[in-house]
């Protein structure tokens, strides 16, 4: 058996509202099968979830995050 960590184990601390509020967002959007970007973004937009720098979310904007994240 191999031993390997994945991202999320390898924080520095938990993550912020901000995460949570933007991952739970992400998993609604997948359960109800939104899948793609322009229908993710445009979900978080009428979800009210706030972008990192307090305007809306661009497809840009989510793709900086995510990968800020590591996701």
């Amino acid at each position: 058996m191999s031993l390997y960590l994945e991202v999320h184990q390898t924080r520095d601390a938990a993550p912020t509202v901000a995460e949570d509020l933007l991952g739970d967002a992400l998993e609604h959007a997948y359960a109800r099968g939104i899948d793609d970007i322009d229908g993710i973004v445009a979900h978080l937009n009428m979800a009210c979830v706030p972008a990192a720098n307090g305007a809306e979310w661009t497809a840009d904007s989510l793709k900086a995050e995510l990968k800020r994240l590591g996701a």
